[in-house]
């Protein structure tokens, strides 16, 4: 098992990279929308190195504190699995649960204030493309990692599918994040079984209503089986941010989360059609 995951480790971290490369690349060659100029007026550049900044730091705390903790909460696992659930078979259980869980963790990001003030910083990048997949803080991926523990403790998960499933998660990710130009029709085809552009933009839409909508990750199904799906279409000139808030530089978006400013109540700006 454990040569399993010292091989998975690096075929992940090399998947996710050619992944993240690629998109950022095509991305750029067939934009779907426009990148806007930033409201500081600083070079386009400078928003790249900030969400590098951020997903750098992260990187380095993986194998730190994420990888670990994910291992320690596997060897703890209640181990009340029936024999059925393991193979083939019980990875696939292991990445819909997981993928159920995280639905409803990042439906909490958005619920609790306390949660908010963290995953705000991913939301108030006022431009999508792959480098907001990337874009967290710290605090955030690191109260992630604990509430995944504790599943991967409650449902006794094992390692490799952690790992399969983190894999999955940053390539999804990195693809309905991304301003690739798709057409319409296979945009739409996609999204009836996986999170797409077409819908992952509207909860980036500078309007709380969507902003508190399309809570999915890897699956297209639990928003509208939990009743989270916007009603909003995508528009390429849709604002992207968070609704009463700007923008920061890199050491406030560090000490965001622990300054004490409450939500902004929204408004009553309709969504767009």
């Amino acid at each position: 098992m454990e040569s399993l995951i010292e091989t998975l480790l690096p075929w992940k971290a090399a998947a996710v990279a050619v992944w993240l490369a690629s998109f950022f690349l095509i991305e750029r060659l067939l934009p779907a929308a426009p990148y806007p100029e930033s409201e500081d007026s600083a070079p386009p550049w400078r928003r790249v190195l900030r969400n590098a900044a951020l997903w750098g730091i992260n990187t380095a705390l993986s194998p730190l504190i994420v990888i670990p903790v994910s291992y320690w909460a596997a060897a703890q696992g209640l181990g009340w699995r029936p024999a059925w659930w393991s193979g083939w078979g019980g990875l696939a259980l292991d990445i819909l649960l997981l993928d159920l869980l995280i639905y409803w963790w990042h439906r909490a990001n958005h619920v609790v204030p306390f949660l908010w003030r963290f995953h705000e910083v991913h939301h108030l990048d006022r431009t999508l493309d792959t480098t907001t997949a990337v874009r967290f803080h710290f605090g955030e991926v690191l109260l992630s990692a604990g509430a995944r523990a504790a599943a991967i403790v409650a449902f006794g998960i094992p390692v490799v599918s952690v790992l399969v499933f983190e894999t999955l998660v940053l390539m999804a990710a990195i693809f309905h994040h991304s301003n690739l130009r798709l057409p319409e029709k296979l945009d739409a085809a996609l999204a009836r079984v996986v999170i797409t552009p077409g819908i992952h933009w509207v909860h980036h839409h500078k309007v709380r209503r969507d902003t508190d909508s399309n809570y999915g990750t890897i699956l297209s199904i639990w928003d509208p089986l939990f009743g989270s799906r916007s009603r909003t279409r995508r528009s390429l000139t849709m604002p992207i941010g968070v609704e009463g808030r700007r923008e920061l530089p890199l050491p406030a978006l560090l000490l965001r989360p622990f300054q004490s400013a409450k939500r902004p109540a929204p408004s009553g700006e309709k969504p767009a059609s």
